[in-house]
């Protein structure tokens, strides 16, 4: 018994020895990537520029009743 056990051990070892032999890794070659610029402009004074407009509206309005 002990010497099927055995065997069948070296069998064992033998057949993923032979499969880890059999297999291949290929590495392919890395293709270079381009990375173009970006250009990306927020306007965000709009949003300031509007509630400005807002809040001096009322001296615009008086600077318009003074001036004939």
């Amino acid at each position: 018994m002990k010497r099927a056990m055995t065997l069948l051990a070296a069998v064992a070892l033998l057949t993923m020895g032979l499969q880890a032999c059999a297999t291949q890794h290929k590495v392919e070659t890395v293709h270079r990537v381009e990375v173009a610029p970006m250009h990306i402009t927020i306007d965000v004074n709009v949003k300031v520029d509007r509630a400005l407009d807002d809040f001096f509206s009322d001296l615009d309005s008086a600077e318009e009743q003074l001036q004939p």
